[in-house]
């Protein structure tokens, strides 16, 4: 079974969650194919992230006289069919946030796509992110009459459905997966439940590995008390953070807290740590390698991230994976991890003085406390997100789907 993952680009820096996916589905013995809308908009600095580039194809690097050829062919090989498709891309596309001629170059992408599919043998397509990744291979679907499917993350999707035509994607795909159960509850409520058997839960997972470092690679000391890995963005709530750290730090607290990360709010952070003159508690420490994050993970004490909107951070699985106790908030699929006093904490969002509470705790938490935590989380996130498990999942909702295309082709050739 030839599957192709599409995304709006890929790799990225925050989204090593679909590497993970894609290299334990070929682990399992699937043939992947990935293709992305565009590189990603960042500068890659992960390895592992530069490798998977070379396996991945573009749409909007290609050659223009190649796209002009593979748009003539998809159209006129099927007219009937891309007229079809065409009317579909109209119909999402009215009143829809990217708008009308949007949705027409959606519609050129999947005939671009349909081609490069077809030369493949390709069966189904996946996509991430129910936005316009998932609009492209929806369409290109409809057009080569396959299957496909898709993962919702959130909290993006969750927040504008009408004005991406999620009720429209769920009800044309085999199947759609949210990461937790909190994302499959909001993806029911679009349908009726007469279709909520096509949603399901899998999840984002990390490697056997990860779970069980080398003691070579577990410092014995602790060189940072807290830290925080996520885009520097309104979402993440890092200037909350900022602000308990101030009020850590009134109290008579010495505390040492790293940011990973980059994004559009690091210069306000920038200002807010130099308005509570925390210039050498923080540390704004940019963009890191998978392998710097996890080193950094190793030689920290507590994870936290005061998020105000999220799906479920991975960051935080990898927390726990590594017995770091997480101190978050109450929202979305965060609390289906964390066990309050049991492997972190967790806080109203946007409650600063909670937030300073709760790092005030993990600051006085005795060593047997802080190890019984740190291994409490480590077997709930192996239990929840091993992501061999999770691929297995996929796999299997990718092999009904197959077993059931292929009996319905049969009977209908049949009949």
């Amino acid at each position: 079974m030839q599957i192709a993952y599409l995304t709006n680009q890929y790799p990225a820096i925050s989204h090593t969650f679909i590497r993970r996916e894609i290299q334990a589905l070929e682990r399992k013995g699937l043939q992947i194919a990935r293709y992305s809308v565009r590189p990603s908009f960042t500068d890659l600095i992960d390895p592992k992230d530069i490798e998977e580039s070379k396996r991945t194809t573009y749409l909007v690097t290609a050659r223009k006289v190649d796209l002009a050829r593979d748009i003539f062919k998809g159209f006129f090989l099927n007219p009937l069919s891309a007229l079809k498709t065409f009317g579909l891309a109209i119909k999402c596309g009215w009143r829809s946030e990217a708008g009308l001629i949007r949705h027409i170059i959606y519609f050129l992408e999947a005939l671009v796509l349909s081609q490069w599919l077809n030369q493949n043998k390709t069966t189904h397509i996946h996509a991430h992110f129910g936005t316009n990744a998932t609009t492209v291979t929806m369409l290109t679907a409809t057009l080569m009459n396959i299957g496909f499917s898709f993962t919702v993350h959130g909290p993006e999707e969750f927040e504008k459905p009408g004005l991406i035509a999620l009720k429209e994607k769920v009800t044309r795909a085999k199947f759609v997966a949210g990461i937790s159960s909190f994302g499959a509850s909001q993806l029911k409520m679009l349908v009726s439940p007469d279709k909520w058997e096509r949603i399901k839960i899998v999840r984002c997972g990390l490697e056997e590995e990860f779970f069980n470092p080398p003691e070579k690679d577990n410092p014995p000391q602790r060189n940072t008390d807290f830290l925080c890995v996520g885009r520097l963005c309104a979402q993440k709530g890092q200037i909350d953070l900022v602000d308990a750290a101030a009020l850590l730090k009134k109290n008579g607290h010495h505390f040492h807290l790293m940011m990973i990360g980059d994004g559009p709010m690091r210069s306000d952070i920038e200002k807010r740590i130099h308005h509570h003159g925390l210039e050498h508690e923080i540390e704004l420490a940019g963009w890191k390698t998978q392998d710097e994050v996890r080193s950094a993970l190793l030689q920290t004490k507590t994870f936290i991230l005061p998020s105000y909107a999220e799906g479920l951070p991975v960051a935080i699985m990898e927390a726990l994976g590594v017995k770091r106790p997480v101190i978050s908030t109450y929202i979305a699929g965060i609390p289906e991890l964390i066990v309050p006093e049991s492997c972190g904490w967790l806080v109203p969002a946007g409650d600063v003085k909670a937030v300073a509470e709760a790092m005030e705790q993990a600051l006085l938490i005795s060593p047997d406390d802080y190890a019984a935590m740190g291994e409490v989380g480590k077997q709930q996130t192996m239990v929840m997100h091993h992501i061999d498990q999770e691929a297995a999942k996929l796999k299997q909702y990718f092999n009904d789907y197959h077993s059931g295309h292929q009996s319905a082709s049969h009977q209908e050739a049949s009949s």
